[in-house]
């Protein structure tokens, strides 16, 4: 059995000009995630949360701004909220992947759904308790929950509409829009 590993692979040919493509339900899925017209309030949207999103998650990922780094995030959400690792590990990578996501415009609706998921994540696990304002006097036990409101806020439109101008998604989208129209 074990020497199946180094036998060599049977190749599939296919006829000669012909080149396998997705299936048009793949693409018109994919399309379909990636949808996004040229508006410019998306892009202000998915850009100021991207950013403040990239440097909240690279205080989680790397360390940066003040942060714990990546082990001391996961044993933080470990040891004081009870969060298992994996957990731990799936909200950093969400927060960071998805600002990166949002900045770019690359996968934004994708992006988008990340931020909502840990924000609202954080307002229901740790927020919540500490009421809805911020503490600013440092008189509170804790901070509120509205800036994930706000955060929230910001990425529903892209998750709603897509990308929006100035995306990676914009400009795949009408690569296969024209890819189709020249097949059809």
């Amino acid at each position: 059995m074990p020497t199946q590993l180094f036998e060599p692979r049977k190749e599939v040919r296919t006829a000669p000009g012909k080149t396998t493509k997705p299936s048009l339900g793949v693409l018109r899925r994919l399309e379909r995630l990636l949808d996004t017209t040229a508006e410019l309030y998306r892009t202000a949207c998915r850009l100021i949360l991207g950013f403040v999103m990239l440097a909240h998650g690279s205080q989680k990922m790397f360390g940066w701004f003040g942060g714990s780094g990546f082990s001391g995030t996961v044993q933080g959400f470990r040891e004081h909220l009870g969060i298992p690792t994996a957990m731990a590990v799936l909200v950093i990578l969400a927060e960071f992947l998805g600002s990166l996501g949002l900045i770019f415009g690359l996968l934004g609706r994708v992006g988008a759904g990340c931020v909502i998921a840990v924000m609202l994540g954080a307002i229901f696990l740790v927020h919540a308790p500490n009421g809805f304002f911020m503490n600013w006097s440092g008189k509170a036990p804790g901070e509120g929950f509205e800036y994930h409101l706000l955060a929230i806020g910001l990425a529903l439109p892209v998750l709603i509409k897509g990308s929006g101008a100035l995306s990676v998604d914009l400009a795949l989208v009408r690569r296969l829009r024209k890819d189709r129209t020249n097949a059809a």
